[in-house]
């Protein structure tokens, strides 16, 4: 309930005044306002699918001097020819036509008047653009995860530091195990604003901190492919080998429901790079992973060999292990620390690379 407020020292000066505040009722007449086409003078279509969002140019053009430049400046020549062409057909086609409506609702969003603009907005999603029109109207808006990044970027977008310093402050208290997956989805329409990139980055960090939590979420399957190469492939990620491989199994499984024509096998491939096979226990590797028939067989060989050849050599003697691949060796020569004989690979004998194997094309 709105309350009268004195404020200080005016009880003893002016004792017959008051200050009467109701900023949460205005709010809410303005919120009202932005919800009515018939009494906006401007109609965004937003996004891809074109979604209609109005507003008051005037509260619009006094907040932001984006939207005040955008609204406001004077159109050139041209753009009032091509106007004025557009408007002439619609007369015409209205004068023509005898027909009702089909669509009433869509025609309410649409008010009349020679006032009212039209511009297509393509650079934020419609839920986006409508929470930043919310809190332009009213003062208020309520930041959520999956529309955060969006907010945050639209805020610096039209130079609102505000609302971006809010959804900055929030996002140090938003990036939990249930919220991380969706900033990282929301962070691949907003890659080009310099927004995007802080967040990430702070993001990526979690996600380096709770590796196995994340892997095992089923929104991980929600991320974009270059994504989940991105988090299987950092050296910080703190996750065993095989939940990234089961994580990769997960998405390639998901991404198969919905690409059937695309062979499965082909899709896991493009992230066996990614995992360290040697580093998967042996039994793991045959019981788990060999059984699936999705993982090259040299790439399992390779591993078994290099376990091999580990528990049977010093440490300083072993080959270095890359992408999976480990080579079959011939000729022999002497550890320098044991003397003992331990064998130098062969190229003619090499067991062939998991990167021949045939790799997809980035989805």
């Amino acid at each position: 309930m709105p309350e009268a407020l004195i404020l200080p020292g005016m009880a003893d000066a002016e004792p017959d005044l008051s200050t009467f505040e109701n900023k949460t009722g205005l709010a809410e007449d303005m919120k009202f306002l932005a919800s009515m086409p018939e009494l906006c003078d401007v109609t965004f279509l937003v996004g891809d699918t074109r979604e209609p969002v109005c507003a008051v140019k005037a509260v619009l053009a006094s907040r932001s001097r984006v939207f005040a430049k955008m609204l406001y400046a004077a159109p050139s020549p041209q753009r009032k020819r091509e106007t004025s062409t557009k408007e002439n057909k619609l007369r015409l086609f209205l004068k023509r036509s005898s027909e009702p409506l089909l669509n009433l609702q869509n025609a309410a969003q649409q008010p009349s008047g020679q006032q009212h603009q039209t511009l297509i907005i393509e650079e934020f999603e419609p839920d986006v653009f409508r929470q930043l029109i919310e809190y332009i109207h009213t003062g208020c808006v309520t930041l959520q995860p999956r529309t955060l990044l969006g907010v945050m970027n639209a805020a610096d977008y039209y130079g609102l530091e505000e609302l971006r310093r809010a959804c900055a402050g929030f996002v140090q208290c938003c990036i939990n195990v249930d919220t991380v997956c969706a900033l990282l989805a929301s962070a691949e329409r907003y890659i080009q604003y310099k927004c995007t990139k802080t967040l990430v980055q702070k993001v990526l960090e979690f996600v380096d901190e709770h590796g196995t939590e994340v892997l095992n979420l089923g929104s991980f399957t929600l991320l974009p492919q270059h994504v989940v190469r991105l988090i299987l492939a950092r050296e910080e990620l703190r996750a065993d080998e095989f939940t990234k491989f089961q994580a990769a199994l997960m998405w390639s499984k998901k991404y198969y429901d919905n690409n059937p024509n695309i062979d499965i096998k082909e899709i896991l491939g493009t992230f066996c790079e990614y995992i360290q096979f040697h580093k998967i226990p042996a039994n793991v590797l045959m019981r788990e992973i060999h059984p699936l028939n999705l993982v090259p067989y040299a790439i399992i060989m390779n591993a078994l060999a290099y376990q091999t050849q580990k528990a049977s050599t010093p440490e300083s003697c072993l080959p270095t292990l890359a992408d999976n691949t480990i080579a079959t060796v011939t000729t022999t020569s002497r550890c320098p620390r044991s003397g003992k004989p331990s064998r130098s690979p062969s190229a003619r004998d090499a067991v062939p690379r998991s990167d021949e194997v045939p790799i997809m094309h980035p989805i």
